[in-house]
């Protein structure tokens, strides 16, 4: 997927959670090998060919096109997987890649699991006893700076994603014109229970800038966001301050 993953595993009997280890790095790069937009012979390549139905291709492909229409449908067509009209579903894959190897970690009996996918990051559990996971906000207009802390303390389960230009330049399409996004927004970093959703709440969010964003992000249960505008204006959801520390 053209980034790097980072595995923090605690807990658990050695040998299973070493085998749900391998068995996650495999199940990421079988995510790589069908999604990928970059190679010829991927499932979703031949799909977006017309080469193949969706019923020929591996059952993950229907779940993350059903999963994507979801997030298409809750975020008013603002989120898409349609890339300059071709189908693009990766706005959405890599947080529920992400998000799937954590909980295969989990129920092999890990008691806190920490995997970082590209800067978003989704935990399970806890570090230790007593002490939570703490996940780092990158601040866009100050390299190697933090705008926040999020920290996970009292949560079974948190993600954080964060969709921006600082370091991929402007990647983020407006679906309504097929163009890159015009917005004031320099990052987008959501705060909900799973990456899958996180992920796409923050594409969709940066898309439609920072009024309408963070308007739209307030209406989400369970959904905070951390918005930050080309004129280092911060902006924030009301719950998000429980969330920092």
């Amino acid at each position: 997927m053209g980034t790097v993953f980072s595995f923090d595993v605690r807990g658990g009997e050695p040998a299973a959670v070493r085998a749900a280890l391998d068995e996650a790095v495999a199940g990421l790069r079988r995510a790589d090998e069908v999604f990928s937009t970059y190679r010829e012979d991927s499932q979703v390549s031949r799909l977006a060919r017309d080469e193949v139905a969706v019923e020929e291709c591996a059952p993950e492909v229907a779940e993350v096109l059903g999963l994507a229409a979801e997030a298409e449908r809750v975020s008013e067509g603002w989120f898409s997987t349609r890339y300059r009209g071709r189908l693009d579903p990766t706005g959405i894959v890599k947080g529920w890649a992400v998000e799937r190897a954590a909980r295969r970690l989990a129920a092999a009996g890990a008691t806190g699991v920490s995997l970082n996918g590209g800067g978003d990051v989704q935990v399970l559990g806890t570090p230790g006893s007593g002490r939570p996971w703490r996940v780092g906000v990158s601040d866009p207009l100050r390299p190697g700076g933090l705008a926040a802390v999020v920290s996970a303390a009292g949560a079974a389960e948190l993600a954080v994603a964060t969709s921006g230009s600082a370091e991929r330049g402007a990647h983020v399409v407006d679906p309504r014109t097929g163009r890159s996004a015009v917005t004031d927004l320099l990052s987008v970093t959501v705060v909900a229970p799973r990456l899958t959703w996180a992920d796409c709440w923050a594409t969709a969010a940066f898309a439609m800038g920072s009024r309408e964003g963070l308007r739209w992000l307030e209406s989400l249960p369970g959904v905070e966001g951390l918005l930050i505008t080309a004129g280092d204006e911060v902006r924030c959801t009301g719950g998000l301050a429980a969330w920092l520390g």
